[in-house]
């Protein structure tokens, strides 16, 4: 990724330099034009990359990234590359860039630079996936983008699986209009085309028309619905003077030792509550089937599909690194911040999630013949 990206950034300061894009028809016979590469290894914090670095054909480009008989990069690739990861804004970098580098660049420049991390993006989200995965978190983080002299709220799809060996992968990211059932439908058919064939378990929130979705595209999977959002929504149709009380109860249903225990305390809880709150009451009913499927597993599978919380860590992460940003001139801005944001953040994920080989060898009697270990 290194390789790619410094060489797509010195494409960037050649177009900045001959003044047109590559293979614009503004280039011809503007009396200066590309001429090919020339091949150098350079040091970086990761070992020896060799570089091909493009040349004009009037000789007359002087790269500034990585100037002629630079060998060493440690400090740009340590600096340079992370700067737009880490949700500096262009000036930021242009002024950061002036004071390590001595080098005047505009933020238009870097700008230019940063779009070509768009054709990386697009690469790892057209990637091939696993055939199956354990686990699939579904959740959304909403942005406010500039969209035809407007300012919009648009929603960012993150799908985050757990492979069979239990590791944590961004499977992908979509941004699309606020969300809803039917481009969620979208997501997991584009996921299927890329080669995931079943999902185990999918936890989501509440969203109405989420598991209907779900169901239409992989039929054999099992939702669970996010407790936590349920707990939420209901807490906002209890008074305030009778919130303590109602959690109380509430809590008695989802913590139940068993299925049945459950909706033993579901019924209590509807007996006393309903009447007084029917809207409190109402989704847990409506919800049941989808909200008590984590009931059948043991407590270390319970604790970690009961709620969304993977995929709302994965948004905190994000919100770190936007927060600089009150809104993004358009999709492709927002699209490439996330996409350096999530590189950053999954470049954690090294080992297998807590207990794996309990959770799986549990998954493996469930899901009879569906669970193969590709890894």
């Amino acid at each position: 990724m290194l390789k790619e990206m410094t060489e797509q950034m010195l494409e960037g300061e050649l177009t900045g330099h001959l003044g047109y894009e590559k293979h614009s028809p503004e280039g011809h016979n503007s009396g200066n034009s590309r001429n090919g590469r020339t091949a150098k290894t350079v040091n970086t914090g990761f070992g020896e990359v060799s570089l091909e670095t493009p040349r004009d054909r009037q000789g007359t480009f002087e790269p500034q990234l990585v100037k002629k008989g630079q060998t060493d990069i440690t400090d740009f690739d340590e600096k340079i590359i992370s700067m737009y990861a880490k949700g500096m804004t262009t000036r930021d970098i242009q002024e950061h860039v002036k004071d390590f580098y001595g080098v005047d660049i505009s933020p238009t420049f870097v700008s230019n630079v940063t779009d070509k991390v768009i054709d990386l993006a697009a690469q790892w989200q057209a990637r091939p996936l696993e055939t199956v995965y354990a686990i699939v978190f579904l959740d959304a983080i909403h942005y406010k983008v500039r969209q035809d002299g407007h300012i919009v709220s648009k929603a960012a799809y993150t799908c985050l699986g757990v492979d069979t060996n239990g590791y944590k992968d961004i499977l992908g990211i979509w941004i699309g209009e606020k969300e809803g059932a039917h481009y969620w439908l979208g997501v997991l058919n584009e996921l299927k085309n890329r080669g995931v064939e079943d999902i185990l378990i999918a936890c989501v929130d509440g969203l109405k028309g989420f598991p209907e979705a779900i169901a239409q595209v992989y039929p054999h999977a099992e939702t669970q619905l996010c407790v936590v959002h349920l707990i939420r929504n209901s807490l906002k149709y209890v008074g305030s003077q009778f919130q303590k009380e109602f959690l109380r109860d509430l809590k008695l249903v989802y913590r139940a030792p068993s299925l049945k225990s459950a909706e033993f305390e579901l019924g209590k809880l509807a007996e006393k509550w309903e009447k007084k709150y029917p809207l409190a009451v109402k989704p847990w009913k409506e919800n049941w089937i989808n909200a008590s499927t984590y009931f059948k597993y043991p407590e270390h599978i319970r604790k970690i599909i009961y709620t969304t919380n993977a995929v709302e860590a994965v948004h905190r992460q994000l919100r770190k690194v936007t927060k600089n940003r009150s809104m993004f001139p358009n999709d492709e801005a927002l699209a490439k911040m996330l996409f350096l944001a999530i590189k950053g953040v999954s470049r954690k994920w090294t080992s297998p999630i807590h207990n794996w080989a309990s959770t799986i060898s549990e998954l493996a009697m469930t899901f009879a013949g569906r669970v193969r270990l590709e890894r």
